[in-house]
């Protein structure tokens, strides 16, 4: 029989707040964290609004002769990870003789980019001479499960995986069959990103990818509605602690759900925009449901990519239609992109996070600012109040930039 792997904590840093019972609270409520750019001076750009943590003390999660030495978006993974950890009620650190089978798998879309930035206008002024020895280590994504290793002891298997907006779900799903494959008792997985800047916000607006409407921010992230005009950047961190049933259970562990399957394709068609006939998203999800030996009929809940993109929304419908058949309008989809914006290489951890409290809670999250339906975006969409219901089985999807596609899913605990 094969392994059995299951979610016994979580932590969440997001535009809703610091906190996993903060953001969900907020999800719940419909509420959305998307405002005016306060990092830097956008009144130049296009796009003026994006998704920023409000509330972060970063001295309260990383100790303080670290703060400097490490980006931001390293500052997030180890908040998550701080989180998600107490809440699974672990040991500080892990004893020595079971180090060697925890470890950590993140995902990271562009990694230290705020320090890139940084150093490059530095050394304009200053020069070559001036570029500090943490440099790179700031700059690389893998430093993110690097330091939640050191944290907590992990010296098992330790990655990072850099697959754009699917980088947290692939890192989630990874996670899971280092469990389910015997190299692992132990995994913190998920995401983080920190990339609200001037740059990025040129690129992506040069890509034509974001929303303008800054006039009204908290409306701009709108997936499935026909009025959507692209996505809404912003950051963040998701962190879940994954475990074999049979350590989980040995050390009294609450369990939130189990993980029970994961997909990945490629679409192979183009550098961003998806394959059009929704191909690769439904291979993705249905090897998913292959993985877990699961049936369409079963899904009750999709945590749809849903980035309020005219492209990615049509074409993700157009997928869960392949996958599902009839039963694609009996089951419910919604975007948590519509109240949280779109965090990138966090987004699938984030979301993976929220499909387990979907279950923990039996509430769906609502798609917000869904407004006027789209003939190409037909299907439940939870619009704009979150709705209870009996959720068993859920699936999150995350699809990126390259054709790179993720799912996983989750399934409410059985003894």
């Amino acid at each position: 029989m094969q392994r059995r792997v299951v979610v016994t904590g979580l932590g969440l840093v997001t535009p809703l707040g610091t906190g996993t019972e903060k953001t969900w609270g907020g999800l719940k409520a419909g509420k959305s964290g998307i405002g005016p750019i306060t990092k830097f001076d956008a009144s130049a750009f296009k796009t003026q609004i994006a998704g920023e943590v409000p509330d972060f003390e970063v001295d309260k999660w990383v100790p303080a002769k670290k703060i400097r030495r490490l980006d931001p978006f390293i500052h997030f993974a180890i908040a998550a990870s701080r989180m998600a950890w107490e809440s699974a009620g672990l040991p500080a650190v892990m004893p020595q003789e079971q180090a060697p089978r925890a470890g950590c798998i993140l995902g990271v879309g562009l990694g230290g980019l705020i320090t890139l930035e940084e150093t490059i206008r530095m050394t304009e002024h200053k020069g070559f001479d001036r570029v500090s020895p943490f440099f790179i280590p700031k700059l690389i994504g893998n430093m993110a499960p690097g330091e939640v290793s050191m944290m907590f002891n992990l010296k098992g298997p330790n990655t990072c995986v850099c697959t754009a907006c699917a980088a947290g779900t692939h890192a989630v799903g990874e996670a899971m069959k280092n469990i389910q494959r015997g190299v692992a008792e132990l995994m913190v997985c998920g995401g983080a990103e920190v990339v609200c800047t001037a740059t990025t916000l040129a690129g992506f607006g040069a890509a034509r990818a974001l929303s303008t409407r800054n006039d009204e921010p908290t409306r701009a992230s709108r997936p499935f509605d026909a009025q959507r005009d692209g996505f809404v950047m912003s950051e963040g961190s998701g962190v879940l602690i994954l475990e074999e049933l049979g350590f989980a259970k040995a050390r009294g562990a609450g369990i939130l759900a189990e993980l029970i399957g994961y997909g990945l394709s490629a679409d192979a068609y183009h550098m961003t925009a998806p394959d059009p006939s929704g191909e690769g998203f439904a291979r993705c999800m249905q090897m998913a449901l292959d993985d877990a030996g699961a049936a369409p009929g079963e899904v009750d809940y999709i945590n749809a990519h849903g980035t309020s993109t005219d492209l990615n929304d049509a074409t993700e419908t157009k997928a869960i239609k392949l996958v599902f058949g009839e039963h694609a309008y009996k089951l419910a989809v919604s975007s948590t992109k519509s109240m949280l914006g779109h965090m990138l290489g966090a987004t699938g951890g984030v979301e993976a996070a929220a499909s387990v409290l979907t279950i923990r809670d039996q509430i769906m999250p609502p798609t917000i600012n869904y407004e006027n339906p789209d003939p190409d975006c037909d299907l439940d969409y939870v619009p704009n109040q979150a709705r209870e219901g009996k959720i068993k089985t859920v699936l999150s999807n995350s699809f990126g930039f390259g054709g790179t596609n993720a799912s996983v899913l989750f399934r409410a605990y059985q003894p």
